[in-house]
């Protein structure tokens, strides 16, 4: 009897380590999911892991924002091109990418967003909201990612934002659903509306 329940014991075991696999292919996340927090503890705890996500072998500088390439228009679901030649970005990188004309966004506004999110280490489109609802949470409230409450702040309604999360600032070691461990977050941000 107590053979048999080594052997249960062990079986859950390895399918555990199994399910946990950090090789396996993100599952499609339906749209509109939003960035929400609180995330996993802080990704400095696997520095290594967060070296193999974003890091090309060929890459010997880190990207800037000028290195992603982001085509169509605001309101628009946007095409996201992160190029081969250099490596993640390890510090949060914002551009605007069109300026907007309406409501500044601090700390306490209401925002409105359509997203679209690709993942660094496999350029795979995880999420949008492009077509569905706006994510809508109050900036610096602590219920979206720390790159989100840290990045949006200071884009005006109607604006369309590039912003490069670190692991640290979006999901870090343990990820979230379909984003793996440590990844790094490529999303470009439509203000829909900013209030207060």
């Amino acid at each position: 009897m107590r053979n048999a329940g080594k052997i249960v014991l062990a079986a859950a075991a390895a399918l555990a380590v199994a399910a946990c696999s950090p090789d396996q292919e993100p599952s499609s996340v339906p749209p509109g999911g939003g960035p929400t927090y609180p995330a996993p503890e802080p990704a400095a705890a696997s520095t290594s892991a967060s070296a193999a996500h974003g890091t090309s072998s060929n890459a010997t500088r880190e990207c800037t924002a000028d290195d992603i390439t982001v085509t169509g228009d605001v309101g628009a679901k946007p095409t996201i091109t992160i190029p081969d030649t250099c490596a993640a970005p390890t510090k949060l990188v914002t551009k605007d990418l069109k300026p907007g004309t309406g409501a500044t966004a601090h700390a306490g506004s209401t925002l409105q967003m359509n997203y679209d999110l690709v993942t660094w280490s496999d350029k795979t489109d995880q999420q949008n909201s492009f077509g569905s609802t706006p994510f809508s949470f109050a900036l610096g409230a602590g219920t979206a990612i720390p790159g989100w409450d840290q990045g949006l702040d200071g884009i005006k309604q109607g604006g369309r934002r590039l912003l490069v999360v670190p692991p640290n600032l979006g999901y870090g070691p343990r990820g979230n659903g379909p984003i793996k461990p440590n990844e790094t977050l490529v999303f470009v941000v439509d203000a829909v509306q900013v209030a207060g």
